[in-house]
């Protein structure tokens, strides 16, 4: 259980907030996150990349000269993988990378994950209605006031995502949006502080207590 200070939109401190989620045991924590990590990684590669054998070039058919008697080196075929144009020796072929990862597993390690971050988690209250428009300089001056640095990685966990909220927050280059159903362990560790309103840390022990 860790408790956290909720800040409203001024950065002012007015409640607090706990933070209860089932971990891994100290002992296993890092080997299971890293698994999860591992295998968000994997599963992005799209493994296309795709090569031709000397069996799937074009042309090569005819032997280029006789057998014997030119002075030079005997060949079969101009597609040869020693020849230019030829074929590739063991070149890459589609390939699924995917791995797998047990569901029970991969909560578990996201909130082990989340749960860890609880140093550099910042909870403010919802702030959807002092948007009446978009306005990405009044969300910057906001997550200043939160205590998160410009420039530093930032993830932003809603539990519904306005449209105005969204269009003010997809032009700041280091801040990235998610909803509270939706999160994932990569960007969990690479940000230097997560900012979350109280109903996503809510939906966040939901969602995720099992």
């Amino acid at each position: 259980m860790v408790d956290c200070i909720i800040k409203n939109w001024q950065g002012e401190e007015v409640g607090q907030a706990t933070l209860e989620l089932k971990v891994a045991k100290e002992e296993n924590a890092a080997h299971i996150v890293h698994r999860a990590l591992v295998r968000q990684q994997t599963n992005v590669r799209q493994g296309t990349a795709s090569s031709k054998t000397r069996a799937e070039v074009r042309g090569g058919g005819r032997k280029p000269w006789r057998q014997k008697g030119t002075g030079r080196a005997r060949a079969g075929s101009n597609r040869s993988p020693l020849w230019r144009g030829g074929g590739v020796i063991f070149g890459p072929k589609p390939k699924d990378f995917n791995l797998k990862m047990n569901r029970k597993e991969r909560r578990l390690a996201l909130r082990t994950a989340f749960q860890s971050r609880a140093e550099d988690l910042v909870i403010v209250e919802n702030f959807a209605a002092n948007f009446s428009q978009p306005k990405t300089k009044e969300l910057v001056s906001a997550l200043s006031r939160w205590g998160v640095k410009q420039g530093k990685q930032v993830i932003l966990i809603l539990s519904d995502i306005s449209n105005d909220v969204y269009l003010s927050a997809r032009n700041v280059p280091y801040l990235k949006l998610l909803k509270a159903d939706s999160l994932n362990v990569y960007d969990l560790l690479v940000a230097k502080k997560i900012v979350v309103t109280p109903e996503a840390l809510s939906k966040i022990q939901e969602v995720y207590s099992d």
